[in-house]
C-alpha cells in the first residue's frame, strides 16, 4: 500500500510539474506575443511618421539656406552693451555682435544661435510667427526676389 501511494504521490507530482510548466510557457508566450504587438505598433508608427515626412520633402520645414539669407542681419551698437538679451543662448548683446532681426515680429537674436534654429523650423523661437512674414503654406514668390530695406532702431526692438 505505501509502494501504491507512493506511486500516486510521484504521478501526481510529475502531472503539477508538467501543468506549472506548461503554464509558465503559456505565461511567456503571452509576454512575447504582447511585446512583439508593441514594437511592432511602435515601429508602424515611427515608419508612418518617417514616410510622411519624406513626402514633405526631409526632416526639415524650415526656412531654406537662401531665405535665411534675406533675412535682415546687422552689427549690435557698441554703445549698448548689456541692454538686451538673446532669448536662444540668454546672453546679453555686445558692441559688434552679428544679430538677426526677425521682420514679421521684430525680435532680434544673435545670428549664429537663431540661424540653425531657423533651418529646422520656419517660426520664431519666441513668439512663434512666421520668420519670413510669409502665411504658413504660401508658396514663394515666383517672379524676381527683391531686397527690403529695413531701418533698426535698437531702442525698440525685443
Amino acid at each position: 500500500m505505501t509502494v501504491r501511494l507512493l506511486s500516486i504521490a510521484a504521478q501526481v507530482t510529475a502531472a503539477a510539474a508538467a501543468v506549472s510548466a506548461a503554464m509558465l510557457l503559456a505565461g511567456v508566450g503571452v509576454l512575447v506575443v504582447l511585446h512583439v504587438c508593441t514594437v511592432g505598433k511602435a515601429f508602424r508608427r515611427w515608419s508612418t511618421a518617417a514616410s510622411a515626412r519624406d513626402r514633405r520633402g526631409g526632416p526639415s520645414h524650415g526656412l531654406s539656406p537662401d531665405r535665411l539669407k534675406r533675412l535682415p542681419c546687422y552689427a549690435f551698437g557698441a554703445g549698448r552693451d548689456g541692454t538686451l538679451d538673446c532669448a536662444v543662448c540668454l546672453e546679453s548683446f555686445r558692441g559688434g555682435d552679428r544679430c538677426r532681426l526677425l521682420p514679421a515680429c521684430g525680435h532680434s537674436f544673435h545670428a549664429q544661435c537663431v540661424d540653425p534654429w531657423l533651418l529646422t523650423a520656419p517660426v520664431c523661437p519666441i513668439c512663434r510667427r512666421r520668420a519670413d512674414g510669409r502665411s504658413p503654406g504660401t508658396a514663394p514668390p515666383n517672379g524676381p526676389t527683391h531686397q527690403a530695406h529695413v531701418r533698426l532702431d535698437v531702442d525698440r526692438v525685443s
